[in-house]
């Protein structure tokens, strides 16, 4: 088969399947796994070497942790240095303790058993992030720990991967020199990475964004993506390790969001490729003919990998619900335990018929992740979220004039102005860690669901004048604004937006006022920009005031047609001029003066 017909095999499996199992609730990952199965060679055989595919799409794994690194300053890098040693060393640790010694109870040699221990100890970076992604959690607590953890991982691959010819028979005479040759190159390469990232890379960006080609600027990015990655790999460490060090490199550069828009959709489709690529591996022939063993080791491998998070999740004192979800998300095996068991082979640490059960173990229990997690949210409720397990406060019975929904930095201004005027108020916040939070420094909060109309009756809806809708959240905010227009059709409504299309959503539910969270901040910046160039505070303020009038007119007038592209870009190609229009005599008769050269 052509590299054009493979690659019309996967795209038609990834496109009639992938949305197939999203409408059934399965998700992406288990949608690219169930492809992946059916066309390998276990079942339809319409793709035979899956070595390659797989080699091939780590490539989206490497995007995966670029991204991910561009996200991360590095002073929010140093911050997680005791989530990475201690979570990550605890479960690496413990885990690989207990399956060494279930790998000699099952009557495996100690050195076997202590490189299946090691490698099954380490979960899938791949799997994991994305799960955490889909489910956008890569910012709670839990996917906070599960990267730290992983990151960890990544970081324990050179010694892993020395231990291996150390307890070998062969090997364990001559070992020590090259292990510490190894780790030293490995130490070497990562602060060379740093070094040189840091001193060339903007300039290198910089150089490349001056010709002004797009395509250029995209193909820069996979270079240096690629090329660190490659760098790392060399030395023996995870191309993906050397991926996430370049994002870091360049999370406080000024293409940070160009460079994250250029590498998304080559990561989207080379990370489903991945995953693809895993289902591929799963050998049916071995499963059903020693069906009892291998799913045996895979529920015996993901209870001990997710007892252990669990008990290091709360012996950090993380929540009972952070403490499973992150047992869960961390329970199946990794793509690098693929790596350690062929060098096991072949340092003759483990046979080969073992080596390949071990894989088949792994893939399955990937496999399982994303079914697990659905069992649990659909079913089980094991993870049931400390806000749901919680109960909301009892609101006292009260005649307040204002609601307000929402009690982070925007609806915390609101409060503060309202007490200072004497208004009584009461706020509603669904995230028990804010409320028990700002209840530390003496502020009155409700835990509560807005979007409950039994407990925003009991706030007192029904006789309040004014609800203040300030969540954050975009999908809640709305929910929000339709229950209170249709169960309390008296009360005005005014509103924290996000950006414009959230303003368009609220508008079209007839809230009366709509404010965007950064506009008239900026207006205000604005206003000081000018002056620092020349302005009067008088011409500045005019013009920021001429500006901000427009652009609010601008949005009503969008909000009857938002939902029609082709008017809303006419609309504002027009009001571009037209706004240049209106600005045109102020700058004839307010110029900003020139820069004077010192």
């Amino acid at each position: 088969m052509t590299l054009l017909q493979e690659s019309l095999v996967f795209l038609g499996a990834a496109v009639l399947i992938v949305p197939l199992a999203k409408k059934l609730g399965l998700g992406a990952v288990l949608g690219y796994l169930i492809a992946g199965a059916l066309i390998g060679p276990s079942v339809f055989s319409l793709i035979g070497d899956v070595g390659d595919v797989i080699h091939f799409s780590e490539l989206g794994v490497v995007l995966l942790l670029f991204i991910i690194g561009l996200e991360l300053q590095p002073s929010r890098l140093w911050a997680l240095r005791k989530a990475i040693f201690g979570l990550g060393g605890s479960q690496l640790i413990l885990t690989a303790s207990l399956l060494t010694l279930a790998g000699i109870s099952f009557g495996l040699r100690l050195n076997t058993a202590i490189v299946a221990g090691l490698a099954l100890a380490l979960s899938s970076t791949a799997f994991a992030l994305q799960i955490l992604a889909e489910k956008k959690q890569l910012t709670s607590q839990h996917g906070r720990s599960s990267f730290a953890i992983l990151l960890l991982q990544d970081l324990a691959v050179i010694p892993l991967l020395a231990i291996i010819p150390l307890i070998s028979v062969q090997g364990a005479a001559a070992g020590s020199d090259g292990t510490l040759f190894a780790i030293a190159k490995a130490v070497l390469s990562i602060a060379g990475v740093i070094i040189v990232g840091r001193l060339l890379l903007r300039p290198f960006l910089r150089l490349v964004a001056l010709t002004g080609v797009h395509e250029i600027f995209s193909a820069a990015a996979l270079l240096v993506v690629v090329g660190t990655a490659l760098l790392m790999h060399q030395v023996g460490l995870s191309m993906a390790l050397g991926a996430f060090l370049a994002g870091v490199l360049l999370a406080d550069s000024e293409y940070r969001h160009e460079l994250e828009a250029n590498i998304e959709p080559f990561k989207g489709l080379l990370l489903g490729l991945f995953f693809i690529a895993v289902g591929m591996e799963i050998d049916l022939d071995l499963i059903i003919n020693q069906a009892q063993l291998v799913f045996g080791l895979v529920f015996g491998l993901i209870f001990i990998k997710a007892t252990v998070l669990y008990a290091i999740g709360r012996y950090f004192n993380y929540s009972h619900s952070s403490s499973t979800r992150l047992a869960l998300v961390l329970s199946q095996g990794g793509e690098f335990a693929f790596v350690l068991l062929t060098v096991a082979v072949g340092a003759q640490v483990m046979e080969k018929s073992l080596a390949d059960l071990l894989v088949v173990v792994v893939s399955i229990s990937m496999f399982m992740t994303p079914l697990l997690l659905i069992l649990n949210e659909k079913v089980l409720n094991f993870d049931k979220g400390e806000s749901e397990e919680r109960e909301y406060d009892k609101i006292e019975l009260q005649d307040n004039r204002v609601i307000i929904a929402g009690f982070g930095r925007f609806g915390q201004i609101i409060a503060r102005t309202l007490h200072m005027k004497h208004i009584a108020f009461t706020t509603l916040e669904s995230s028990f860690e804010q409320v028990d939070f700002v209840r530390k420094y003496g502020s009155k909060v409700y835990f509560g669901d807005a979007s409950r109309l039994d407990l925003v009756r009991s706030a007192g809806a029904d006789k309040a004048e004014v609800f203040v809708i300030a969540v954050d959240d975009v999908e809640a905010s709305v929910k929000i604004a339709k229950m209170i227009k249709r169960h309390f059709p008296h009360l005005k409504i005014y509103a924290r937006a996000r950006n414009r299309p959230h303003a368009y959503a609220l508008l079209d539910l007839g809230v009366e006022r709509v404010v965007r969270e950064t506009f008239f901040s900026s207006v205000a910046l604005v206003g000081d920009v000018l002056q620092g160039l020349g302005l009067t505070p008088a011409e500045s303020r005019d013009t920021a005031q001429k500006f901000s009038d427009y652009d609010e007119n601008l949005l009503l007038q969008q909000q009857k047609f938002h939902q029609d592209e082709q008017r809303l870009i006419a609309s504002a190609v027009t009001a571009a001029k037209d706004l240049e229009d209106l600005f045109e005599q102020d700058t004839k008769s307010a110029k900003i003066p020139a820069t004077q050269k010192s």
